[in-house]
């Protein structure tokens, strides 16, 4: 759930605080107050977009922190699959907001915007003043009886979408492969062409590598060459060479070790440097004539290199490449050159696989017929509950001309308000007011089955008074027994329902104008209910109706 909120230099916003808590959590104010700017803040937070006005004036950035106590099993498995781990149960949210830009984070680390949003989606639901208006788009409607029936689909969906990839993936490999006869015999001459061209060559895997080692050392070889000759002449050939000293030195010293042990121990040394010495010689010498190139053989060295050089632009960057390309064009070689055989052979992949999606989709929409069945009694009831005293709700199935990733179900919410009327598409008969109550009563329905712990309503209650703004809070607190429910009201009904009353003021000192935030006690919260049932002039029996709303509320809970 949503434990705490936390705004700095956002429109009428200085800084504040707020501590939500579980159940059923109601903010109320004067109209102007800044009810919206604290919906609008938590927006923010989870990735809704913004314009530099949005800042308090004067101030170089706007803050916003959402922290969240996360304790459902399936919603800390979600998480963990996108490498989020709680800390200690808890999962922060925030994103400064600066003049043309913005950074997100999750619990101090830097996320993009993608990331920041689907982790939004799994921890709290946002239904604003008018996402009730998004019932009336019928490619809405499958959403939310798929999001109804999670539990019972989710496996059966999977699956589905793999059959339909497989599926499409086939259909587009055998539409390219029915491509015309002319078409197919030129790429067949191409393709024989590229492995004639690799086959010539005779290439060997990492041939390339010990030719431009090679071809280094030849472009090279008289410099090196010149050093090695020239070492040579120092240590064994010519007058006074290292060879030759260390001869006279031996001798000279060869006297001297027959009287002193230390003379002695010098003398076998320099035998042995004269012996490492040879040693040298006899490898530089051999190592001198490797260095001996002949033009015929730098030629040669220096056309295969070209040779490989040129496949290499064509086909692949390195010897292995080439011959992995080669490869695959021989398979596609032996496809052409047996075509008809390999159009029936995906013809017939392509039967297996329609077939396959045949029954993904019937299996889906087998268990969205049924899941639907419940959902429209839940709803119907729901919607009675709200004050709809004759109304009937249908969930009404056709299918898609076409497979789709999601099956082929097309599915519309039908209804009727008034006895004696047929169900008609809820788009053509629910107004706006009717349309926020039939969304509450889907959000309570699917309150039971919902894993997101935190919902959010804004002003749900428009144009809604008497005995259907009672209906609409008893719903309300049925939800909040679910779920963390934050609810922006203008509704005494409502707000006597709560089971945290916050109250937000707008002031002004010194010409700035600032918006606050207060959890109310039992006192203030029915000060707050007689403002809202008395407006500017609270009278005794104002308030004592605020006290009887208040006790009735807790009856009802």
């Amino acid at each position: 759930m949503l434990q705490n909120l936390h705004v700095k230099n956002l429109a009428l916003i200085d800084e504040i605080e707020v501590e939500f808590k579980d159940g059923l959590n109601i903010l109320t104010g004067e109209t102007g107050a800044g009810k919206s700017i604290i919906l609008g803040s938590i927006s923010l937070a989870l990735g809704g977009r913004y314009t530099k006005d949005i800042l308090r004036q004067g101030a170089e950035y706007g803050f916003v922190e959402l922290t969240f106590l996360v304790e459902n099993e399936s919603q800390q498995k979600k998480l963990k699959e996108m490498d989020i781990y709680p800390e200690e149960g808890m999962v922060t949210l925030s994103r400064r907001l600066m003049a043309g830009r913005s950074v997100s984070r999750i619990n101090g680390e830097t996320v993009q915007m993608g990331l920041l949003k689907e982790v939004s989606s799994i921890l709290i639901d946002i239904h604003g003043q008018h996402e009730h208006q998004s019932l009336l788009y019928k490619k809405n409607h499958l959403g939310i009886v798929d999001a109804f029936a999670r539990e019972y689909l989710a496996e059966d969906k999977k699956k589905a979408a793999q059959a339909y990839k497989a599926y499409k993936a086939c259909e587009k490999e055998l539409k390219e492969a029915m491509a015309d006869e002319s078409q197919r015999a030129k790429e067949l001459s191409f393709l024989k062409f590229e492995v004639s061209e690799i086959q010539e060559a005779h290439l060997l895997p990492g041939e390339d590598e010990e030719l431009e080692s090679l071809y280094r050392r030849m472009t090279n070889s008289k410099k090196i060459a010149d050093s090695v000759n020239e070492a040579y002449l120092y240590t064994s050939e010519g007058g006074g060479n290292a060879s030759e000293a260390l001869s006279r030195a031996i001798r000279a010293l060869s006297e001297a070790s027959e009287y002193d042990d230390r003379a002695a121990q010098l003398y076998d040394q320099l035998v042995e440097v004269d012996s490492l010495l040879n040693d040298f010689n006899r490898e530089l010498a051999d190592y001198s004539k490797t260095c001996e190139f002949s033009d015929e053989e730098f030629y040669e060295t220096e056309n295969r290199l070209n040779e490989i050089n040129h496949l290499k632009t064509k086909y692949g960057d390195t010897v292995e490449k080439i011959l992995d390309y080669c490869a695959s064009q021989e398979e596609r070689i032996g496809i052409l050159e047996d075509y008809d055989n390999y159009i029936l052979r995906l013809k017939d992949q392509c039967a297996k696989a329609e077939e396959a999606l045949r029954q993904s989709t019937a299996r889906l929409t087998k268990i969205r017929k049924k899941q639907a069945k419940i959902l429209e009694q839940a709803i119907e009831e729901g919607l009675k509950d709200l004050n709809f005293e004759n109304v009937k709700f249908r969930i009404q199935f056709e299918s898609t001309k076409d497979y789709t990733a999601e099956g082929m179900d097309d599915i519309e919410f039908m209804i009727s308000l008034n006895p004696g009327q047929p169900v008609k598409p809820l788009a053509g008969v629910a107004s706006g007011g009717e349309l926020s109550r039939i969304m509450l009563a889907i959000k309570a329905v699917m309150a039971k089955r919902d894993e997101i712990e935190t919902l959010i309503f804004d002003e749900i209650d428009v144009g809604i008074s008497g005995r259907t703004a009672q209906k609409v809070s008893e719903k309300m607190a049925f939800i909040g027994t679910k779920h963390q429910v934050i609810c922006i009201t203008h509704l005494a009904q409502i707000a006597a329902m709560a089971d945290h009353h916050y109250m937000i003021e707008k002031s002004t000192k010194k010409g700035d104008t600032k918006t606050s935030i207060e959890l109310l006690d039992e006192k203030r919260s029915i000060e707050e209910l007689a403002r809202i049932l008395g407006g500017a002039r609270i009278t005794d029996t104002v308030v004592q109706s605020a006290v009887e709303m208040k006790e009735l509320a807790k009856q009802t809970k």
